[in-house]
């Protein structure tokens, strides 16, 4: 037993013995990769090859844009390490390396954020919400080091009252402990939001919800008028035709005409305890609570009425004299209520 399991070790002995001098003999060979992504403004041997060994920090080609991603041959690759002493690069196949530079984002609505909220601040535009601004190149998310820290802030801005040309200047993080300067001109705008029409109203149409939308406009062009709620609007009346996209003021409505000047309306004739109802004729147009002229067409005498619906005008009397004197002498022109 004892001889058997030492002839056992001896041949395990020689085999790893055997496996060591291959392994010797074949050293691991360098493989291309098909994808790299690389940190720095440079691309180094490691970043393309696997198992590249003591050269693997060697650059060789300069990095994409902090972002970006480009590509490179494989026999570019091979061309470039051959310089450097690695023998045997098998490309497994990979005709072109794909390389993408790391980054950090800095989206382009942050900056437009601390720029605005900079502008309400230093330069009395209210609130950042109804500042407005655009700039002169259009603004696209800019990248900066992955190790970069912090967020961008305004140093200095500027501010032309009348033109409402800005120029900002920011401070960006670029590194780990680093910061950079970038410089943005533009205009910047106070807005309010105001209600306008999706659709045109004639004179007299009466205005929905479904006509309606709110929009941000310029302050300076609205006006101190300009309605900015729509509840408040439902169910009024065009003074005039409103175009589409025209925001609304306050003096382009009136409530709707109940009663048309020639129309025929009902008037009741009120005092305590009695209702009167005579056919009557408008001889002026109104809305609820106007007071207007209405003709009496049995007395043939006209008086005044407070409109109080569609066709309906409310003769207010003192007494019940006064509404006998006033009322037709025929009951069948009438209709009494007790």
């Amino acid at each position: 037993m004892i001889r058997a399991l030492t002839l056992g070790c001896v041949a395990f002995a020689a085999f790893a013995g055997a496996a060591a001098a291959q392994s010797t003999l074949e050293p691991i060979r360098p493989v291309l990769r098909s994808q790299a992504l690389v940190t720095g403004d440079v691309v180094r041997i490691g970043d393309l090859v696997d198992h590249a060994g003591v050269i693997a920090r060697v650059p060789i080609f300069r990095a994409p844009d902090l972002g970006s991603t480009g590509t490179v041959s494989a026999d570019a690759v091979i061309e470039a390490v051959r310089n450097h002493a690695l023998v045997g690069l098998d490309p497994r196949g990979v005709h072109e390396v794909t390389v993408t530079r790391a980054s950090r984002t800095i989206p382009a609505s942050v900056i437009e954020t601390v720029i605005t909220e900079a502008l309400a601040a230093q330069h009395n535009l209210g609130d950042p919400k109804n500042i407005a601004i655009t700039f002169e190149r259009e603004l696209r998310a800019i990248h900066v080091e992955p190790s970069a820290r912090g967020e961008p802030r305004v140093s200095r801005v500027t501010l032309d009252s009348r033109s409402g040309r800005f120029e900002a200047t920011l401070e960006m993080p670029t590194g780990a402990a680093d910061r950079g300067l970038l410089r943005l001109f533009g205009r910047a705008v106070a807005t309010a939001e105001v209600v306008t029409l999706l659709h045109a109203v004639e004179r007299g149409g009466i205005v929905k919800m479904s006509d309606l939308a709110i929009e941000r406009r310029p302050r300076a062009e609205i006006g101190r008028d300009a309605v900015s709620d729509p509840e408040r609007v439902v169910g009024l009346a065009a003074r005039n035709a409103l175009p589409a996209g025209r925001p609304l003021r306050s003096t382009d409505l009136t409530k709707p005409e109940l009663v048309q000047r020639g129309e025929t309306v009902t008037m009741l004739y009120q005092v305590p305890g009695v209702t009167l109802t005579v056919r009557g004729k408008a001889t002026e147009a109104g809305a609820e609570g106007d007071v207007i002229s209405v003709l009496n067409e049995q007395s043939k005498r006209t008086v005044q009425g407070t409109v109080v619906g569609p066709g309906r005008v409310v003769i207010n009397t003192s007494s019940p004299r006064i509404a006998a004197n006033l009322a037709p002498s025929r009951a069948a022109d009438r209709n009494v209520t007790r």
